[in-house]
């Protein structure tokens, strides 16, 4: 790698390409002498439009990514944290550099009336694909219908405006990351709708030696992001959930260094839901992680999450 040049690799999609400006513009604000260039892919996952466990859904956003870096054809991948498997380590050779300062982790709502969630007639459809969404709108709001909706985020707002379905419910910080925020009705508190795994992180991704590029790339780091991410995929790992697992949890740390995570493992109709959430203190954030997820364990998760088709 040119030291004077970073190459980029990340998914094609509006959002995706949005999430390396960011980067780009971080980066130069740190080190202004350093040159960068993006190369967009087409992951699997942009290109299937049905259900991802048809098209091995772990990975499907991340594979050709890393196929790139392993290819030497980039040397620095972006990455949505919650679209990394956490259940199998990064590809041999790679590693993570750095967590960007964590994102807005909330879902919101899309509706073109205006009304809230709670304010929504029964049959209103919803779009959206996440199990995660579905097990607990089903908990919480057994009257709405969703409806599966795949697409970047733009395309889901004109699937929206063409009547397929008559609400959205979307990730607030990839709303936020194509400059979309006013579509919002209702931003729903992540303890309503617990957001996925990884939630509002972007992760920065090098090969294992290309040590001066990591240590330029850890200037982008954030502490906090980096403790609460680790507790998450820690507890994803020990779960070891599959593509239909509606397994759903966030980390928090706290001003004086304390970190806490709650999560819930759902059936997918709602039906049984199982609930976590400890505290660590200054503890390990991996530690952390297990022991919410040997939690759930106790309460009968394992048993639920195999029981799941996929």
């Amino acid at each position: 790698m040119p030291s004077d040049l970073i190459r980029i690799v990340s998914r094609d999609s509006p959002m995706a390409l949005a999430q390396v400006e960011r980067v780009r513009t971080e980066l130069a604000t740190l080190h202004p002498d350093v040159k960068t260039t993006v190369l967009p892919v087409r992951t699997t996952g942009d290109k299937w439009m049905g259900d991802l466990a048809k098209v091995e859904g772990k990975g499907a956003f991340t594979k050709e990514v890393d196929a790139a870096l392993l290819a030497g054809e980039a040397d620095l991948a972006v990455h949505c944290v919650k679209d990394v498997p956490a259940d199998r380590p990064l590809p041999a050779g790679t590693v993570f550099a750095a967590f960007l300062k964590r994102d807005d982790i909330r879902d919101a709502l899309i509706h073109p009336g205006g009304l809230t969630l709670d304010e929504l007639p029964a049959g209103t459809r919803i779009g959206t694909s996440s199990v995660r969404r579905t097990a607990q709108l089903a908990a919480s709001h057994p009257h709405l219908d969703c409806v599966p909706m795949r697409g970047n985020a733009n395309r889901r707002l004109e699937k929206l405006a063409a009547g397929e379905t008559d609400a959205l419910l979307l990730a607030v910080a990839g709303l936020e990351r194509i400059d979309r925020t006013d579509v919002i009705t209702e931003i729903l508190s992540a303890e309503t709708m617990m957001p996925p795994i990884g939630a509002g992180v972007l992760a920065l991704q090098c090969r294992e030696g290309d040590t001066d590029l990591i240590d330029l790339i850890s200037d982008l780091g954030h502490h906090d992001t980096f403790r609460e991410t680790q507790a998450e995929r820690m507890f994803l790992h020990v779960l070891q959930g599959h593509c239909n697992s509606p397994i759903a949890g966030f980390a928090r740390a706290g001003a004086s260094g304390e970190l806490s995570l709650r999560a819930s493992v759902f059936s997918p109709d709602g039906k049984v839901m199982l609930h976590a959430h400890e505290w660590a203190g200054r503890l390990d954030p991996a530690t952390l992680g297990t022991s919410v997820a040997v939690a759930l364990l106790r309460q009968g998760a394992r048993e639920l999450i195999d029981g799941i088709a996929h």
